[in-house]
């Protein structure tokens, strides 16, 4: 199988890996508004889509196989919904100037054409490996041997246990959205730092990177 993380060029510089989906492109929202298009709705009455999306007519629950349907048909057409998170441009080119910054999203890799034409259109012009594997094996792969420091921003709680299990010594930063259904989302686990936005985020990662 071929290592997706090999063509990653990575510079003698500290190393971010960040997720997009709620971290730097606005997922629920304009989720939310893919739906409302096609005569659905989100009910955020659990962490998980698959469940919670009904028909908006009467309410009924759409079946497990026609939201994966409605999820790919979201991503097949990201480039007409998802925004950017606020702060977060502006907030990653100016780590960049002393780190390299990889994107690392939960997605199949058919969708990697649109993500990647979005992400530069809007700025994000940093390396981008999709993928539906674990992160943690992953984000080892990358990093590799190297002894510069390394920070994992991602919303999603287990993800950040995954690569915590893999990267011990791996700064993890939660960045959880604002939105319903994250009411529903799991803590915040001890091996990580919360932010609140991308400024508290930037923080903590310059802190830890000690620049």
């Amino acid at each position: 199988m071929d290592d997706i993380t090999a063509d990653i060029a990575l510079s003698e510089r500290p190393l971010i890996v960040c997720d997009v989906d709620d971290v730097v492109l606005q997922f629920v929202g304009p989720f939310q508004s893919f739906l409302q298009d096609h005569g659905y709705r989100l009910l955020p009455r659990s962490f998980r889509l698959h469940g919670n999306i009904v028909s908006a007519i009467n309410e009924q629950p759409v079946d497990h196989a026609d939201v994966t349907g409605l999820i790919a048909g979201f991503f097949d057409s990201q480039e007409r919904w998802q925004v950017p998170i606020a702060g977060a441009a502006e907030a990653l080119q100016m780590l960049s100037s002393d780190a390299d910054v990889v994107f690392l999203t939960a997605m199949p890799t058919r969708y990697f054409a649109q993500r990647r034409r979005l992400l530069d259109s809007l700025g994000f012009a940093f390396p981008l490996i999709a993928t539906e594997d674990a992160k943690g094996p992953l984000v080892a792969r990358l990093h590799a041997s190297r002894e510069h420091k390394i920070a994992f921003v991602d919303d999603m709680v287990h993800n950040l246990h995954s690569v915590g299990q893999h990267k011990s010594d791996c700064l993890l930063v939660h960045l959880p959205p604002i939105s319903e259904i994250h009411r529903f989302a799991p803590e915040t686990p001890d091996t990580a730092r919360r932010a609140g936005d991308w400024s508290e985020a930037s923080t903590l990662i310059r802190d830890h990177f000690g620049c």
